[in-house]
């Protein structure tokens, strides 16, 4: 069983781009809490996720698996019942695991009926919700039809004198105009607006505050916990309230990463991508002055709650006894590379910050250092376990433990390449390309220099990231690179022939198998006579 004196606090924002923080190089946004955790910790500086879309890459991190063995291919794609989840394998080594804010979960309610399991029994209750306890679940997407569940927050907002539609979306997520009409949120045009909330009922300090609720009662509990802090920032609607709203200007705003030639002949699929009315939109200059520095308020709000949280534990005394993870479910284009939101490869995408502070003094060396290793984020879950003390089931989960590079230590045989996956077939870009829903695969291998993306029925892409580290030329045709795109093709066919979906029979308990075995079961497969059962019982010990 765990100590009762570990625990660990899971921190992830939604839609944070790695380079938008202080101690990733950020030139302008000063995330002076953030960088002090890095200072204690290892920052992980090529940390991939498992798809570059909300819910398949934090059902990865649930999970432990790629988003090929676990089937939630999109948001609202229901993780199928009998998944295993972190949150099962804490639960056998007696931890809490407790949620408090955003999972994107869907239920496989087709899959309870069907084995009979009440949705509000234990069972029904870890299924639905991914292995969390639910102590405030808020996926930030507060539903307006009639007869649906109202999550806590707009109760919140009502008793404190903020009563609407939806509270969530006519006062957190909109704003006013100078005559006093509400703008809605969603709209780019009014990211410059204050929201319509004063900043300390905000989504972010609310769930901030929630958090520091259950870790109060879970002291009198007394009980190991893994606290999934799940903050709904700085994901759209890119609003933030005062004075978040206007501490960044235009002149804050980075020149996007993008070129003219990337739009000279591109890809099929990169084209179509281009295409969408996000990213026509964010390749405006106008639009991108407009959102940044909203979108830059409420990661500098984020970072300011975090300084709050932590002095909380200190106050608490909790924070030489909580392993403490900041990371992203993803990145945000911002109009790089001519695209809005996040549905490609390129790094703004699929590459996420990942701060790790381990309080053991094993890992006392490695403190302040970061790590170059190729890391993804169905790292976690393994790193989790190990942390209670637990075994990692290596049959189910498939990340590998991060535990020795904590410890400023490189394992012998880490790996080769990092993987990530992306299936845009409930894209307006799936009819664009004429394509069918099983047809709207991606498939990304990144070695740390060259990044391959295979695009079944169209040709690959590539990109060198030594000599081109902006992503601006895809040598996915070039016949000069014809080696390297089938070097990393060979490493993506070799992933996709590991056994991933035998979950049921350790590893452990096939090596028990073989012929001393099937004689101690009375099985007698191809002997010949009576002395050659003799010889063989006595070279296998048994009596």
């Amino acid at each position: 069983m765990p100590h009762a004196d570990k625990n660990i606090l899971f921190i992830m924002c939604d839609q944070l781009r790695f380079d938008y923080l202080g101690c990733y190089g950020h030139p302008r946004l000063k995330t002076p809490n953030i960088d002090a955790l890095a200072a204690r910790g290892v920052r992980f500086t090529r940390a991939y996720v498992q798809s570059p879309v909300c819910g398949p890459s934090r059902m990865s991190y649930y999970t432990g698996r790629y988003m090929r063995s676990h089937g939630s291919n999109w948001n609202n794609f229901p993780l199928r019942i009998g998944e295993p989840t972190l949150g099962q394998h804490l639960k056998a080594l007696g931890v809490r695991n407790v949620l408090v804010g955003k999972t994107h979960m869907t239920a496989d309610d087709e899959g309870m009926e069907r084995l009979g399991i009440p949705k509000g029994s234990v069972i029904g209750v870890e299924a639905a919700q991914c292995g969390f306890e639910p102590y405030e679940r808020d996926d930030g997407l507060h539903p307006s039809r009639p007869g649906a569940t109202r999550p806590a927050y707009d109760t919140y907002l009502e008793e404190h004198g903020f009563p609407a539609r939806n509270p969530w979306e006519d006062r957190a997520n909109s704003g006013l105009s100078a005559d006093g009409q509400k703008q809605n949120g969603w709209l780019l045009a009014h990211a410059d607006k204050e929201a319509n909330v004063p900043e300390e009922h905000s989504e972010t300090p609310y769930m901030t505050r929630r958090a520091m609720d259950f870790i109060r009662e879970a002291k009198e509990d007394g009980r190991p916990w893994c606290l999934h802090l799940s903050y709904i920032k700085p994901h759209w609607p890119y609003i933030a309230p005062a004075p978040y709203h206007d501490m960044f200007t235009e002149a804050d705003v980075q020149p996007a990463i993008r070129s003219d030639g990337e739009r000279q002949n591109p890809h099929p699929v990169y084209g179509a991508f281009m295409d969408m009315r996000v990213s026509r939109n964010f390749s405006r200059e106008e639009v991108r002055r407009r959102v940044i520095p909203a979108y830059m308020g409420l990661i500098k709000q984020i970072d300011d709650q975090l300084g709050v949280l932590f002095q909380f534990l200190d106050d608490e005394g909790l924070t030489d006894k909580t392993m403490i993870v900041f990371t992203s479910d993803h990145g945000d284009y911002l109009g790089d590379h001519w695209l809005g939101e996040k549905d490609l490869f390129h790094e703004v995408s699929v590459k996420v910050p990942l701060i790790v502070v381990d309080p053991s003094k094993e890992a006392d060396a490695a403190r302040g250092t970061t790590c170059d290793a190729l890391v993804e984020a169905i790292d976690l879950a393994p790193t989790f376990i190990e942390h209670f003390g637990g075994e990692v089931p290596r049959h189910i989960v498939e990340g590998r433990s991060l535990k020795t590079l904590l410890r400023g230590e490189r394992p012998p045989a880490w790996r080769q390449v990092a993987i990530s996956e992306y299936d845009y077939s409930m894209l307006d870009s799936r009819r664009t390309l004429g394509r069918k829903p099983d047809e709207c695969r991606l498939f990304m291998v990144f070695d740390g220099r060259f990044k391959y993306v295979h695009a079944p029925g169209f040709r690959p892409m590539l990109w060198d990231l030594q000599a081109d580290p902006h992503e601006y030329r895809d040598l996915g045709d070039d016949p000069d690179f014809a080696a390297e795109r089938g070097r990393l093709k060979e490493h993506l066919l070799a992933w996709a022939l590991t056994d991933h979906n035998r979950i049921t029979m350790s590893d452990a308990t096939i090596e028990t198998y073989g012929p001393a075995r099937q004689m101690r079961g009375g099985i007698l497969i191809g002997y010949w006579d009576e002395q050659e059962v003799a010889e063989a019982r006595k070279a296998y010990g048994i009596e």
